[in-house]
């Protein structure tokens, strides 16, 4: 009796937790997913990398990246960003050392917070501007998606 109540209550639930998912991107396929994550992750890092030649950066500043994970670390202060796609999910993650713990998912070619509908972009832009003091910061054209 109890497990058919509980089959029941989960039966009930199921069709909201495909909900969850803020993604207009539902369809996409995983080849395009990955794709589309990999290109991001990749202009991301690229964009990171070249903090030293354009800011003021501490000596300890380090950027990796390997199998789809960004690991920046800003100084021993600030502590380490670090980046990665969820491919089960269909998104990317960001764990910040200012903001904690973040999920996006791809919603008009923009990764979006599922919790408070904020950007890669956005939020990057507003820690990092905060963390190097530089207004020219702009990770808009690296954490948006323009092909899919």
């Amino acid at each position: 009796m109890l497990r058919r109540r509980l089959f029941t209550a989960l039966a009930d639930v199921r069709p909201y937790l495909k909900k969850r998912y803020l993604s207009s991107e539902a369809n996409l396929s995983d080849d395009e997913y990955e794709k589309l994550a990999n290109e991001t992750l990749d202009k991301l890092a690229d964009y990171l990398d070249s903090f030293p030649d354009k800011f003021s950066c501490d000596g300890e500043y380090d950027v990796n990246s390997s199998m789809g994970v960004i690991t920046a670390k800003i100084s021993q202060e600030t502590g380490t960003y670090v980046i990665n796609k969820q491919t089960p999910n269909r998104q990317i993650w960001l764990s910040s050392p200012l903001s904690g713990p973040k999920r996006f998912d791809l919603v008009d070619k923009k990764w979006i917070s599922t919790r408070d509908n904020v950007s890669l972009d956005t939020l990057l832009n507003n820690e990092f501007r905060k963390i190097f003091q530089s207004e020219k910061i702009d990770f808009s054209e690296y954490c948006n998606c323009c092909s899919g």
